[in-house]
């Protein structure tokens, strides 16, 4: 049985894991709780982020390294393209920037507006990571005018990871999206696979922010 370690970023790997047809269970881990008091989570990664994920032998970290592996293992699957594919360098491209440039750079805009004291919301380092959130997510409204989704005609993981980062937008850091990304949302949280992960994962949505 594959598990899931935290929500958060958790929800790309639940999400992908629905759209695959796989079995799963999650676990939650509670990190306002602190997870010095989680051992058996330190067990699997003792540096205490989430997600983490077991299956079988394998233990991993890293929401999109996740879900490359899943998707190698257990593909081939239309998720992922084939590299001699021409959607591929799109598709690989909005795979990894979902992360490395809008929800590694939004985290700490959240963090800044939610948690830092008064004085240090609209410090020089959360300006900075607003600006490059806002650079990078120019790229997908560019994209998006081009296509109905971010590697082309067809849904694929990199809409996962994307989605992903501009639901934290909205929901932690109180950022308001233009219409192409709004419609863009819509699009891909209606699929049954969100509302099944969503469904997994309520309690991290339901009273408390996913900054992780």
């Amino acid at each position: 049985m594959i598990t899931v370690y935290g929500e958060g970023r958790g929800l790309r790997v639940i999400w992908l894991l629905e759209e695959l047809g796989l079995a799963h269970r999650l676990r939650q881990v509670d990190l306002l709780a602190g997870v010095e008091n989680d051992p058996e989570f330190l067990a699997i990664n003792p540096t205490g982020f989430i997600p983490a994920m077991t299956d079988g032998d394998v233990t991993m970290v890293e929401s999109i390294a996740i879900m490359e592996y899943l998707m190698a293992r257990y593909g081939p699957t239309p998720l992922a393209p084939d590299p001699r594919d021409p959607t591929f360098p799109a598709y690989q491209q909005f795979l990894h920037l979902g992360e490395a440039g809008l929800a590694a750079s939004v985290y700490f805009v959240v963090g800044a507006r939610l948690f830092a004291p008064e004085s240090e919301r609209s410090n020089w380092s959360a300006n900075q990571a607003l600006g490059v959130f806002e650079s990078r997510l120019s790229l997908v409204t560019r994209q998006l005018a081009r296509t109905p989704y971010l590697a082309g005609e067809t849904f694929t993981a990199a809409d996962i990871s994307v989605t992903y980062a501009l639901e934290l937008a909205q929901r932690g850091a109180g950022i308001t999206l233009g219409e192409t990304e709004r419609s863009y949302v819509a699009r891909t949280t209606a699929r049954d696979g969100y509302k099944r992960a969503k469904e997994t994962c309520q309690s991290a949505w339901a009273g408390k922010t996913p900054v992780s």
